[in-house]
């Protein structure tokens, strides 16, 4: 299996099984039957509501025999109304009472947003903090401090622009080993990637396929549809698999983490041997001219009225 090594050492698998959309009732089954499959990186985040029902999946894969806890890795996120420094701790013993673990493998500040305790989603303005009541730099450290305690083996981000990366690394004692952002041939977001690069910052592509199964509130009227790009579907049938797989060997070659989502048991096995799909140097080429600069996540739902932040902001 595909690994990328941080500046210490340890080793992330690269592909690994997103959880996003998968709903309670189906995610114990998904990571139970990935982790048997074959998968050692699941990707989790407390928004995603699921957390205590992958805890379960997890231990009943460590109880089994499975899987030992040092071989799978495991990232979740810190959510947005625990960006002050005093919240930042709690927000993750939450998640670690939920996933049933003693440490992380990798935490990462989910947005660069931050929003009043106990607010999931504003509102207005007014459910909201702004940068100067809720500095990154600040949470940043709060994250430090977790690495201290051996709660958290890596930190990083997601959702980050070059602009916030540089931001936190100006006084970061921990630079940030990880930004996972969206990430897929409609997005190749070239000028971040390098930016990471430059820096020793491991990237982590989320919805890699689309995320056409996303809420029909996040969607944009008419928008493209990446599985059934004509490119992509004509290099799947010259490698005879399917247009997902296609998507997921792009992201591998080019040197991405990336986090498939289904919970589906056929999905699941093919999404994992997408590794065995070596694509051609010209195939990458084509693939990589059908950039769009299409976000399926625009992150429009930070931006109120009223509010602290712009678009510019998010994506800085």
């Amino acid at each position: 299996m595909q690994t990328f090594t941080f500046r210490n050492n340890d080793t992330i698998s690269a592909l690994g099984l997103g959880t996003w959309k998968s709903e309670p009732g189906e995610v114990f089954h998904a990571v139970k039957f990935a982790i048997e499959t074959g998968y050692r990186h699941i990707d989790c985040a407390p928004i995603y509501g699921n957390e205590p029902e992958i805890g379960q999946a997890l231990q009943e894969s460590f109880a089994s025999g499975t899987v030992k806890r040092d071989e799978i890795w495991i990232t979740s996120k810190l959510w947005n109304d625990s960006h002050l420094p005093e919240d930042v701790e709690p927000a993750l013993q939450r998640t670690l009472r939920d996933l049933k673990l003693q440490y992380l493998d990798l935490f990462l500040i989910h947005w660069p947003v931050a929003l009043k305790r106990g607010i999931d989603f504003p509102r207005g303005g007014k459910d909201m903090l702004s940068y100067k009541e809720a500095p990154l730099t600040a949470t940043w450290q709060a994250m430090e401090e977790l690495v201290d305690k051996g709660m958290v083996r890596h930190i990083g981000v997601s959702n980050f622009g070059a602009g916030n990366l540089s931001l936190l690394m100006e006084s970061a004692r921990i630079k940030p080993e990880m930004n996972q952002v969206e990430l897929h041939p409609y997005l190749t977001q070239t000028g971040l990637v390098q930016f990471c690069h430059e820096h020793g910052i491991l990237i982590t592509a989320y919805s890699p396929l689309g995320s056409s199964d996303r809420a029909a509130g996040l969607k944009s009227r008419d928008e493209p549809v990446l599985l059934e790009d004509t490119t992509v579907k004509e290099i799947a049938t010259i490698h005879d698999c399917t247009p997902a797989q296609v998507l997921i060997a792009w992201s591998l070659r080019k040197g991405y983490c990336v986090i498939p989502k289904s919970v589906h048991e056929g999905r699941i096995k093919q999404n994992l041997q997408a590794e065995q799909v070596i694509l051609s140097e010209s195939e990458i080429s084509k693939i990589d001219k059908l950039n769009k600069g299409y976000r399926y996540v625009n992150g429009d739902f930070w931006v109120k009225r009223d509010g602290p932040y712009a678009m510019e902001d998010i994506w800085y």
